[in-house]
């Protein structure tokens, strides 16, 4: 008993119940509703501000959030969710069944703009949401369905606010309302978005006061700021990856993959030897020393290695110039000229964009960059129109805990899903169905094997690298989870300033 009284003493002295964690923000925010976004940064305002069903932990395992429990049924088709009893709304209002159950109806509405319908419907059918009491809600599948906790991971929106309104055009999504462990203050664009503390979080009131994201496009501006100690935390360049005073470093793999990205609806790059040319005349190995001084990993399929998915059996493209100028001959193709789109800022995807741009004039291509804000590359690349307005874009996906990306590669998730490049084909269809079907994970590991290698063999992207998150947080921040997929700041609520 002694021996407890003196870390809480201990801990007493060490946080300041006062403390402003500044974290930066690469990009503009786009809007701040977990049915619409599509891109990581507004997901990172989102992750502080709404809870999910569930939630992962540190092993990448689900557990509860705002249900407490959840069963199966035997036929693997109806998953019964016991909710929290102890939850509110920023607002006060209480957290309900009622919300549940809006929130996925919401996003199976063709009216709402959500990329995320495809991860509700199996098989052409929808998931059916039933509210069995206050606290108590059901998902009714058609057919069994493995990724679906990651669907309930879903961040939950309040129905009492949204009930009725047009969801695209609400003020709600530059002022959200959730039941998280932080609390939406203010947005300034091209500046900060602030939140501050909820003291009635469930799961009790977070160390911190406050969080002011900082919206510092830059990485090298970014990285000034941290060595000036303008912001705690930002994610730090393979160059600069070096101690920094009053620093800590980290470095960890992720989910992560970066690609050049062709548009399949255009002429350029209907031919798959066009593609694959264009694969074999990247020199991964020169890109990443280039680039990485050795902090990443060269890119030939559309899964991560820290995946348990992951295969290595797959059309690698190993560098080859003269076997991309047979292929670009065979295909019939002549100075062969398209535009890539990159996001400001990014040094990494601007330096890449470069390099390309040289291994690519070897070979008789000409390829154009032009440098967006990333909020404006988004909305080229997301447009629900066919076909889009662009050649080609680096870019990249992380690609969740779940190996199902059914809204990157399916057919059906162009225009208005993820599958923004309008891939097609039957096959991949067939497999990214089935491996939403099979129950064992040595099964699924099987089905996604095959599709990996088919999808490579199509070669719509060109895979890159695998980055290695390297982040530099400053040593007065505390609390943080230990380095991982999951992240460093895993359990907000648990962060806190020393004094």
């Amino acid at each position: 008993m002694i021996f407890l009284f003196a870390c809480i003493s201990a801990f007493a002295l060490d946080f300041d119940p006062d403390g402003r964690l500044i974290m930066s923000l690469g990009g503009e925010v786009s809007v701040v509703n977990p049915v619409l976004s599509t891109d990581t940064t507004s997901s990172a305002i989102e992750g502080v501000i709404f809870n999910g069903l569930v939630k992962v932990d540190k092993n990448l395992n689900f557990i509860p959030d705002l249900a407490k429990s959840w069963k199966v049924s035997r036929n693997g088709l109806t998953w019964t969710f016991n909710l929290r009893r102890d939850v509110a709304w920023h607002d006060g209002a209480p957290f309900t069944a009622d919300d549940v159950k809006f929130t996925f109806d919401t996003i199976l509405n063709p009216k709402v703009n959500s990329v995320r319908r495809g991860d509700y419907i199996i098989d052409g059918k929808p998931i059916k949401f039933k509210v069995v009491n206050r606290y108590t809600v059901q998902a009714i599948l058609p057919k069994p369905f493995s990724p679906f906790l990651t669907s309930a991971s879903m961040g939950i929106l309040p129905r009492h606010i949204l009930n009725g309104k047009e969801l695209d055009m609400s003020d709600f999504n530059r002022h959200p309302i959730g039941t998280g462990p932080f609390i939406f203050i203010e947005y300034k664009a091209g500046d900060h978005v602030l939140v501050k503390r909820n003291p009635k979080y469930y799961a009790g009131s977070p160390k911190l006061k406050e969080i002011l994201f900082k919206i510092i496009p830059d990485e090298n501006t970014a990285l000034v700021a941290l060595r000036s100690g303008s912001i705690d935390e930002t994610g730090i360049p393979p160059k600069d990856f070096h101690p920094i005073k009053h620093v800590n470093l980290y470095k960890y793999d992720a989910l992560l993959y970066t690609y050049l990205g062709f548009n399949l609806k255009s002429p350029k790059f209907s031919d798959v030897r066009v593609r694959q040319a264009l694969s074999y005349a990247v020199n991964r190995k020169q890109l990443i020393g280039l680039i990485f001084m050795g902090l990443a990993s060269p890119a030939y399929s559309p899964c991560a290695p820290v995946s348990w998915a992951y295969s290595d059996d797959v059309h690698k493209y190993e560098y080859d110039a003269q076997k991309a100028k047979e292929l670009l001959k065979q295909a019939g193709v002549k100075d062969l000229e398209f535009t890539v789109l990159v996001n400001q800022g990014n040094k990494e995807r601007e330096k890449a964009a470069a390099i390309l741009q040289q291994q690519f004039d070897k070979i008789g291509v000409k390829m154009n960059i032009r440098v967006l804000e990333w909020s404006a590359l988004l909305k080229i690349i997301n447009a629900r129109k066919d076909p889009k307005d662009f050649d080609a874009v680096i870019i990249g996906w992380s690609t969740g805990v779940d190996p199902d990306s059914y809204s990157i590669w399916h057919s059906s998730q162009y225009p208005g899903g993820l599958n923004f490049i309008g891939y097609s084909d039957p096959r991949v269809d067939k497999m990214l169905d089935a491996g939403r079907r099979e129950q064992s994970k040595a099964g699924r590991k099987g089905i996604y094997a095959k599709m990996y290698k088919e999808i490579t063999n199509d070669a719509p992207y060109v895979f890159l690298w695998y980055p290695n998150v390297l982040a530099g947080v400053r040593n007065r921040v505390g609390g943080l989870s230990e380095p991982g997929p999951a992240g460093l700041f895993m359990d907000i609520e648990k962060v806190y300033i020393k004094k």
